[in-house]
This record gives structure tokens, C-alpha cells and sequence, in this order.
């Protein structure tokens, strides 16, 4: 099992982005996200918040789906 984020990083390898693009382009956006050192060190240290998680997988055109195990 991947955890969130290798599962978004293999996001921005399909879309062609890297973290600091990403953040870059979502500040634009108006959103606002931590440096993307200091979202790095969120995911390293999982402490991420799932509002973040959630935001960037909007952004991305992903939506997160909690399935209950078979």
C-alpha cells in the first residue's frame, strides 16, 4: 500500500508536474498552501492535514473514496 504522498506523487508524474509547480500554480489559483519544502516535511512527518490533501487532489481532479475492505 502507497501512502498519500507516493500516491500524489505519481499524480503530478502523470500530469507532468512537480510539488513546487503544483503549489505554484494553486497559490495562483488563490489557494493557500505551505512552501513546498514545508508541505515535504508535512508528508515526510505525516502531518499533513486532510483539508490539504483534499485541496490538492480537487485541484488535480482527483477525489479521495474510503472503501470498506473486502
Amino acid at each position: 500500500m502507497l501512502n498519500i504522498k507516493q500516491e500524489i506523487q505519481i499524480i503530478l508524474l502523470k500530469s507532468g508536474l512537480s510539488m513546487r509547480k503544483l503549489l505554484v500554480k494553486m497559490g495562483d489559483a488563490g489557494y493557500k498552501m505551505p512552501a513546498s519544502s514545508g508541505l515535504s516535511v508535512l508528508f515526510s512527518k505525516k502531518r499533513v492535514r486532510f483539508e490539504t490533501v483534499q485541496e490538492i487532489l480537487d485541484f488535480l481532479g482527483y477525489e479521495l473514496t474510503i472503501v470498506k475492505k473486502q
